[in-house]
């Protein structure tokens, strides 16, 4: 964070200080609600959690150097107190946000966040210091402590931003103002909550809404090739840039194809120029999330050669989202667990379809949360699709969700010992160090909340099984 004192700070966030002998002292080290993560100079956020109170933790931070302690009561320790420790956290991140000076980019949508967010960060960095949110760091407080992070040399702070209602955006994109603002799709993640597609795209498109005027910098970059987003054109006085496939878009890719790895390759068409793109990530759906990368660099200067030569050498940086592991023996593990609904799902499917040519591909798949009355449909509409697809084997995980994957499966022809439904992880590890084979690929996905990650580091930590 740029250096404030806690004086400064207990007058941005209206708060008392407490035990602090110098109210000049500045906080010079991170932000951070975890007590593992301070350091010398560190402000403690305690938060009041559903295992932990973060007001417990005040000696042990202090020991380890933290200038004070943001909390909701006095702790023994210097702290600054306030009535409401999340607004006063926001009010803090507001405020630094506004002495920045660097661009704030923030982006939406159902799916791809995480991903697009860490292809603008790799591009952007390229061009100046960038700072961006860690992970899916992307709610009301992991934006806020994301934005604190950034130093007086930042100039591209990138934010994802999360929804589970209407107005979560509004709140978040109030916090810290963006310049410009990328809306990537409008799917079924959370239509459970939210209660249909409309009620979704109402929700995001509170990020354009946000924007400042066309005349003012504000530029909203929004896919051409999903109708609901490109209705947001109407909801904004930014400059509007279209991505996507359309041959409509500002920013568009053409001779779409996949390498013979299941890596996306295309040719990269700015306003201002093109270049040939050969992506080190798997799946054409990162098509998709590098064309939305290549428009908002391009919005801040980048030439197509130079945004091109990025996006060629960008990886992964956030963990199990199509984490490719070969290992010796020949068996490839994608870990793509972290999260799962209909639009990740397919997508994953026809990565592995491409990355498994004349090799056995398995699909171990579970839960798909938050969908509501769609449910039963979406399970059953995956299932079929991995039939479709020809992948080899379907294993399906879980209790009642599982089940409708696997009957999709076996109403669309999957008979025998092509899908399977078991219990839990364990017995789908088991039944996969059984019958795995060299050359085999596996895909590991599912909502978060099933843990399927455990499959994947227990496949990639062990060898095929020698009965």
């Amino acid at each position: 964070m740029i250096a404030l004192s806690l004086a400064e700070i207990a007058e941005v966030v209206g708060g008392q200080t407490h035990d602090i002998p110098d109210p000049s002292v500045h906080v010079t080290g991170p932000v951070v609600r975890d007590s593992r993560e301070v350091r010398e100079g560190s402000l403690f956020v305690a938060f009041v959690g559903e295992r932990a109170d973060g007001h417990d933790y005040a000696q042990e931070v202090a020991e380890a150097g933290a200038a004070a302690v943001l909390a909701s009561r006095p702790v023994g320790v210097p702290a600054i107190v306030v009535e409401d420790v999340q607004a006063a956290l926001g009010a803090l991140a507001r405020h630094v946000v506004r002495r920045l000076g660097a661009t704030l980019v923030a982006l939406t949508g159902s799916a791809g966040k995480t991903s697009t967010k860490d292809l603008i960060a790799q591009v952007l960095r390229r061009k100046a210091p960038t700072v961006f949110t860690p992970g899916s760091l992307n709610n009301e407080i992991g934006l806020p402590l994301t934005a604190l992070s950034a130093t007086g040399e930042t100039r591209f702070l990138v934010l994802e931003m999360g929804a589970r209602g209407i107005g979560h955006i509004r709140y978040l994109a109030e916090l810290t103002p963006p310049r410009i603002g990328l809306v990537l799709n409008v799917g079924t993640a959370h239509i459970g909550e939210f209660g249909g597609r409309e009620q979704i795209a109402q929700a995001k498109g509170e990020l354009v809404e946000a924007l400042p005027a066309a005349s003012d910098g504000g530029a909203a970059i929004l896919n051409a090739d999903d109708p609901l987003v490109r209705a947001m054109a109407s909801r904004t006085k930014a400059k509007v840039v279209l991505f996507g496939e359309s041959a409509e878009a500002d920013v568009r890719a053409e001779n779409v194809r996949l390498t013979d790895s299941g890596q996306p390759a295309f040719r990269l068409h700015t306003p201002s120029g093109a270049s040939d793109v050969t992506m080190r990530l798997y799946g054409e759906h990162h098509v998709s999330n590098a064309l939305a990368a290549a428009a908002v660099a391009h919005e801040l200067g980048m030439s197509a050669e130079e945004i091109a030569l990025a996006l060629s050498e960008a990886g992964s940086l956030s963990r199990w989202r199509m984490e490719v592991t070969e290992r010796p023996d020949g068996v490839t593990i994608v870990n793509d667990a972290y999260n799962a609904n209909p639009e990740s799902m397919r997508a994953a499917l026809r990565a592995l379809a491409a990355m498994g040519k004349g090799r056995r591909t398995w699909a171990v798949l579970g839960k798909m949360a938050e969908l509501g009355d769609e449910a039963l449909a979406e399970h059953d509409a995956v299932g079929r699709l991995a039939v479709r697809l020809n992948v080899s084997k379907l294993v399906a995980v879980g209790g009642i969700e599982a089940s409708w994957l696997q009957l999709g499966a076996y109403n669309e022809g999957s008979w025998g010992e092509e899908s399977v439904h078991v219990s839990d992880a364990q017995a789908a590890v088991d039944l996969l160090r059984s019958e795995l084979r060299p050359g085999d690929v596996v895909l590991v996905k599912a909502s978060r909340s099933v843990g399927l990650e455990s499959v994947a580091q227990a496949l990639v930590e062990g060898g095929v099984d020698a009965r």
